[in-house]
């Protein structure tokens, strides 16, 4: 595809809702990123493992400036994240590492973190909540809230984050264990220039991140497999495809009791469909026997919104 085309499709895309939904999610999840950054991590100097944690190090080590450092960083992940992960991806990364700076400012504007700020009792460090732990945790849970609403929209908030999702691509680790690991990489770095208590609480909070944003990726991408053997099979099948607009897929099951031959039917639904099912099968009086199960993860055409017309449009034509 030309350059021409490429932008004229971008033009497109941008006459969307999906567009400006995405814009202001990516905002908002900054901002509270640039938020978690300033308030927790500047005034107490705690390093986790991040890219500006790296840079801070290798700066320590090799000399230079630190901005420099960071922004060389950032333009190779951002190269990485176009060749290795897929272009929007990559397109949506340039925005979110492009805008934590002003919004970083922007904070620092509105409401400087040496209004609230107060010196440790033992350390003298300033600090938001008084205690390097608690600064610890209160970043951790906003970073990991925002990261997770990045990742449901393939985005991210840039640096590490890129790495977490080469190695939740290549070497399928979940997103949370993947951040982690990436993490605790970098985060092993400052050993060369911190004292063995500050390294061991930044891994921490490293490993205590990557859960927290396992536990949110869940919550925001969760769905429900279903499945239901029935003799009214078939007008469960109608009833999801005609009215929910889902695909399903049948099986044929022997009940190991009584030798009975049936049908078991099998459906993937987010948690809105889930409940609708319910109802109409209670509503309906249909004798089945269900069972349901979490999936955190969907892959392929499932959610696909092209796909699903596709089949509604098929059902209307019969």
């Amino acid at each position: 595809m030309n350059i021409k085309q490429t932008l004229i499709d971008f033009v497109k895309y941008m006459g969307t809702w999906k567009f400006w939904k995405e814009l202001i999610i990516m905002t908002l999840g900054m901002a509270v990123t640039a938020a978690a950054v300033y308030y927790f991590l500047v005034p107490s100097k705690l390093i986790i493992g991040t890219i500006s944690g790296l840079s801070i190090v290798l700066v320590n080590i090799f000399g230079g400036n630190l901005g420099n450092w960071i922004m060389g960083i950032n333009i190779v992940l951002l190269i990485m994240a176009f060749l290795l992960i897929n272009k929007e991806f990559g397109a949506k990364t340039v925005y979110t590492a492009l805008i934590l700076g002003p919004l970083t400012n922007f904070w620092d504007a509105v409401f400087p973190w040496e209004r609230i700020a107060n010196p440790n009792p033992v350390t003298g460090t300033p600090s938001v909540m008084g205690d390097p732990w608690l600064d610890l945790c209160c970043f951790v849970l906003l970073l990991s809230a925002s990261q997770a609403l990045m990742f449901s929209i393939n985005a991210s908030t840039g640096g590490l984050d890129i790495l977490a999702k080469i190695v939740n691509k290549y070497l399928h680790f979940d997103i949370g264990t993947s951040v982690s690991i990436a993490g605790a990489v970098i985060c092993c770095t400052a050993f060369f220039i911190n004292p063995f208590r500050m390294v061991i609480i930044g891994l921490i909070g490293t490993w205590i991140n990557g859960l927290v944003v396992d536990y949110f990726t869940a919550s925001l991408n969760n769905h429900k497999r279903l499945c239901i053997v029935s003799k009214d099979y078939e007008r469960i099948r109608q009833y999801i495809i005609g009215t929910l607009h889902r695909g399903c897929t049948l099986y044929e099951v022997t009940g190991g009791y009584s030798g009975e031959k049936s049908i078991e039917l099998e459906v993937l639904l987010n948690k809105d469909e889930f409940s609708k099912i319910l109802a109409w099968m209670k509503d309906e009086k249909i004798d089945a026997f269900s069972t349901a199960g979490n999936v955190s993860e969907v892959y392929g055409l499932w959610s696909s919104g092209k796909k699903r017309k596709q089949l509604k449009e098929q059902n209307d034509k019969r």
